[in-house]
């Protein structure tokens, strides 16, 4: 079964490069191309598509707003791929249900690999995403004083939650705390039930900032 695959970017070299790129790969079928993101959510309303690679900067819709209404009205896993490390997209895309947030300029084998880890159930961010993301919130718990809530978890929870901050998978987790990957996986599933989040990269903002949102 291939993953199916559409790509939103206003640009037509980088659709049609990211489309000649994901064709190699006989994991996936590129079902479209399209140049916006109100273009993005209505293809994703009509057709079964797996992944919506996304890009964040579009006319008429950005890939923001496509991804919450993507989220909300439809079974396609969202994906921001930019040009653009831009703090303020960064948290917005997240919270909105995006699965990942990956910089154009990517090897397309990472490409290939972040598509299938969020098909298989996964979230990805890529470190320089997340060096961003706390650098910002460091910076605004300095002004703030924000105490982050740890005390409804327990030891272990902490330990896999920061280290899930720090963007370990589940398999470097496993081997820093010498558990198997499914007790790591069990331990975040209990995490992610105490909080109400939805995957791993909402636990690490939470983490980071001590909210949900």
């Amino acid at each position: 079964m291939k993953i199916k695959v559409i790509i939103a970017d206003d640009n037509s070299f980088i659709r049609e490069g990211l489309k000649i790129i994901l064709s190699t790969y006989e994991e996936f079928e590129v079902l479209d191309t399209v140049s916006d993101g109100n273009e993005a959510v209505n293809y994703c309303q009509k057709h079964e598509v797996d992944i919506a690679l996304l890009d964040v900067r579009m006319p008429n819709m950005n890939g923001v707003e496509a991804t919450k209404r993507i989220t909300e009205q439809t079974n396609t896993k969202p994906i921001i791929l930019t040009t653009f490390d831009d703090d303020e997209y960064i948290l917005d895309a997240i919270k909105n249900g995006a699965k990942g947030y990956l910089l154009k300029n990517n090897d397309p084998e990472q490409i290939r690999d972040a598509l299938k880890s969020v098909f298989r159930g996964n979230s990805i961010i890529q470190d320089v995403i997340l060096e961003k993301i706390k650098s910002n919130l460091t910076a605004v718990n300095t002004e703030t004083e924000t105490i982050i809530d740890l005390t409804g978890f327990t030891e272990r929870e902490r330990e896999i939650m920061a280290l899930i901050a720090k963007g370990y998978s589940n398999k470097a987790i496993s081997k820093e705390l010498f558990i198997s990957e499914g007790t790591v996986a069990n331990y975040i599933t209990s995490i992610l039930g105490k909080t109400g989040l939805e995957h791993r990269t909402q636990i690490a903002i939470y983490y980071l900032t001590g909210k949900v949102d």
